[in-house]
């Protein structure tokens, strides 16, 4: 009986087909895939960047714009302040401010803190009837202020308008403190310049109507 030979070798094991490739055939790599898609997004990043300057610009602008309005509305206030400050001092004062010389030096002292130094100059000058009137009638004499407004304002100097109403008292001859008459209104126009950063005042007009 014939015996079949011993299988002295493995069987060969092939590739399937579609595995197979030549020796010298370059397999291609994803390196262009990346490179499309990382150009893709730079664009986008470009575009966007493009998009967000043109949409802050007026935003910028308007921010520019805005500080600037604050600051000459701060301006306008700070005038409007110091002249009822300047109304409200120059026109309040009575006997209680009278030292033993018969003047009244914290009076003068509160007026002068809120006018320029030209304007003090005249004030020195007729403070002296009101400290006569407070030492000789006992004059005593009180201010209100309605409203301010602004006429005219620049860099440093400024006009503005401020109406309200005098109230005076006097002793007679009983020693009784007694109204002189009605509160008297007024209307002024008030010129101030603004020195090292403060408004202050250099002038006044009463303002008449035609």
């Amino acid at each position: 009986m014939a015996v079949s030979p011993a299988l002295d070798r493995r069987p060969e094991v092939t590739s399937p087909p579609d595995e197979e490739h030549d020796e010298g055939q370059i397999v291609p790599t994803r390196a262009p895939l990346f490179r499309l898609v990382l150009l893709g997004v730079l664009a986008l990043v470009l575009v966007a960047s493009l998009v967000t300057g043109l949409v802050l610009a007026p935003a910028r602008g308007w921010l520019v714009h805005r500080t600037q309005a604050d600051a000459v509305q701060a301006d306008r206030e700070a005038a409007m302040a110091q002249t009822e400050q300047f109304v409200m001092r120059v026109n309040t004062y009575g006997p209680a401010m009278l030292d033993s010389q018969g003047e009244m030096p914290s009076y003068r002292s509160r007026v002068k803190a809120v006018i320029t130094p030209k304007f003090a100059v005249s004030f020195d000058k007729s403070v002296t009837l009101a400290e006569q009137s407070v030492k000789n009638y006992g004059l005593a004499r009180t201010c209100a202020v309605y409203s301010t407004g602004v006429e005219l304002i620049d860099s440093d100097s400024a006009q503005v308008l401020v109406a309200g109403s005098i109230s005076q008292t006097v002793k007679n001859r009983q020693g009784k403190r007694v109204a002189a008459g009605e509160p008297s209104p007024f209307r002024l126009r008030v010129s101030l310049d603004k020195i090292d950063g403060t408004w202050l005042v250099d002038d006044y007009q009463p303002v008449t109507t035609s």
